[in-house]
């Protein structure tokens, strides 16, 4: 889950719940956030003179060949010491790590663990939740680091907003509004070795797979075939877009599919987190 989760460094705030079917994202861009963020982004590349291309990496300018370390903040939120209460131990997190290292290597982005805490409080543990007050409130008491800083924190997601969510990030566009929201909050549960967290982190500016289904731009990424909808368990063959080149992404980090089937970025999905990591991260 943590790969889910690195898209937080690049794009709004999106949320991950966990519904029936299997994964699922509790809200996501609407066209008037995309629209924005995409404007912002277009007008920040022009300025840099910064294209992104049909390129492979290796190809590729220097600056997306450049490789990247990301600085990590772990906050454990917990009621007790037991797993069961939200407590992770040591080799837990860094299994985690080293999971999130091996699904962006093609992308010569790198993660390094800086600094664990732990805060004991039943309130936060099962009250955290996107744009409450107890989300303000951890944030502000909690995150470490400047704008390169990838701050994740675990939690329960018992009640209230992040009632039953996988997760949920903000989007790198946001960071120069709010510095301290900025960060990637996902179910402790998901650990270790799910696929949330690279997932999250797809909010490197990165969209669903199936961002404006069939038509239009869709995820602003042009090694992703379209997709009319999200893809759950691993529907090896699914075409939603027929008249549309390619099958459905369904291994990709960004789409719902069972963790099992969940295997890679593609080259541009990196180029365009590369791109955001340079613009809003300073990279």
């Amino acid at each position: 889950m943590l790969a889910f989760a690195l898209t937080f460094l690049l794009a709004a705030t999106s949320t991950f719940a966990a519904p029936k079917q299997g994964r699922g994202c509790g809200t996501t861009p609407s066209s008037e956030e995309v629209a924005h963020a995409e404007a912002d982004f277009s007008k920040l590349l022009e300025k840099e003179s910064l294209e992104i291309s049909d390129f492979t990496l290796d190809k590729a300018p220097d600056y997306y060949r450049k490789s990247i370390e990301i600085p990590v903040y772990w906050h454990v939120i917990q009621k007790n010491n037991k797993y069961s209460g939200g407590h992770l131990t040591a080799s837990q997190i860094k299994k985690q790590i080293k999971v999130l290292n091996e699904d962006y290597s093609d992308g010569h982005i790198t993660f390094k663990l800086k600094d664990t805490d732990y805060t004991t409080n039943t309130a936060w543990f099962e009250g955290l939740g996107p744009g409450n007050p107890i989300n303000t409130a951890v944030k502000n008491k909690l995150r470490k680091g400047g704008k390169k800083a990838l701050n994740v924190y675990s939690t329960g997601f018992v009640s209230g907003s992040g009632a039953g969510l996988l997760g949920y990030a903000t989007f790198p566009v946001d960071y120069a509004g709010n510095p301290k929201d900025d960060g990637v909050v996902i179910l402790y549960s998901s650990l270790p070795g799910g696929t949330t967290v690279p997932y999250d982190l797809g909010k490197v500016g990165l969209y669903h797979t199936f961002q404006g289904g069939c038509t239009g731009a869709g995820d602003s990424v042009s090694d992703t075939p379209a997709e009319a909808s999200p893809a759950f368990g691993c529907p090896t063959g699914r075409d939603s877009c027929p008249a549309q080149a390619g099958r459905d992404p369904i291994h990709n980090y960004m789409d719902y599919t069972d963790d099992a089937c969940m295997t890679q970025f593609t080259k541009g999905q990196f180029a365009r987190a590369k791109a955001q990591l340079k613009l809003y991260r300073g990279f």
